[in-house]
């Protein structure tokens, strides 16, 4: 399990090895991150060994030495997070990690999705049990088990037990996306949208997502093919339809196409909403040129012998890493 020393993530850790005890279950394992962004992180990491072997759990400190910069250090902090503990995972033979998201963080992720303009499945809800976040992880799955608890029940939890937590004092910076968001959900709970309310409206979407990911299957069989290895273009590389693409409902569309992108660029989440939508709309269109690059691929018109869907066949293949141009989220003619 990840540990952070929050009250959500103790709580966790106090769940979890109750729940091994009364099972008599292998217990949990810890893992904290230092992320090395404070002048004490490496004592609060400390702090949260010390609490876990009081469990009498097993825990182990995780250090990030990667470079850090001001800008975007929320994702990359993110993403150092899974692929620290992701490689921890790999080494020692585990395959799954629980994490502590709640409710609130529940609200939070809808909001904050929703400020970047996010589609469907941006907005719908985290799920209990999820593909790793990375791309190298395939296998692996992160568990959410407290989603549907808030902050302030998982607090009382810890009062009752005499267990302090720690509160991390980035998680009032307002230069964070995050921060910003909680002080929006607050003002927005005084106009009667809980965190309750807006999960609850995650998971409707979730649902609907559920139904919508059967119907893009179908518009996966018709609107693409795997490239046969004999072809040389990578065995990654997908020839796709657009009229296929055109023909279908437009939600549909976008995600047979974020679908095929995810695959072929080997990436573990979506691209960003506009920029697929902005790749949708010129290969529907038939405006692409000479083709365009977005999350890891190079999306190009295909060359004659591998027409199968006629002179308007695609060709999407992974884009070579030196480039680097589709990984942010643009495309690019």
């Amino acid at each position: 399990m990840a540990v952070s020393g929050g009250s959500d993530s103790l709580a966790l850790m106090h769940l979890l090895a109750a729940h091994a005890r009364a099972r008599r279950a292998p217990a949990p394992v810890v893992l904290t991150v230092d992320h090395g962004l404070r002048a004490d992180s490496a004592r609060d990491a400390r702090k949260v060994l010390a609490w876990a072997k009081a469990l009498g759990l097993k825990a182990h400190r995780l250090v990030w030495r990667g470079g850090k910069t001001e800008r975007g250090v929320e994702a990359a902090a993110r993403e150092a997070r899974y692929r620290l503990m992701g490689d921890w995972l790999t080494r020692y033979g585990f395959t799954a990690l629980y994490v502590a998201h709640s409710q609130d963080d529940q609200a939070e992720t809808f909001l904050l999705r929703l400020a970047r303009g996010s589609g469907l499945d941006g907005l719908s809800a985290m799920r209990p049990l999820s593909p790793w976040p990375l791309p190298g992880f395939e296998g692996f799955a992160v568990a959410r088990p407290l989603l549907g608890i808030d902050r302030a029940t998982l607090r009382d939890f810890l009062r009752r037990r005499g267990q302090e937590w720690l509160d991390d004092p980035m998680n009032d910076d307002p230069h964070f996306d995050r921060v910003k968001m909680r002080r929006a959900a607050a003002a927005l709970a005084e106009a009667g949208l809980s965190a309750a309310r807006i999960a609850n409206a995650a998971a409707h979407l979730a649902r609907a997502r559920e139904a919508l990911e059967a119907a893009s299957e179908a518009v996966l069989l018709r609107a693409c093919r795997p490239v046969r290895k004999s072809d040389r273009i990578g065995s990654e590389a997908v020839l796709l339809d657009p009229a296929a693409l055109a023909a279908a409902p437009r939600e549909l569309g976008l995600r047979a196409l974020a679908h095929v992108l995810m695959q072929v660029g080997g990436q573990g989440y979506r691209p960003r909403f506009e920029a697929l939508e902005r790749l949708f709309d010129r290969l529907t269109a038939g405006t692409l040129g000479g083709g365009a690059t977005l999350h890891g691929c190079r999306i190009a018109p295909a060359g004659a012998r591998l027409r199968v869907f006629g002179a308007e066949t695609l060709v999407i293949g992974r884009e070579n890493p030196r480039k680097g141009s589709g990984r942010g989220g643009k495309t690019t003619a």
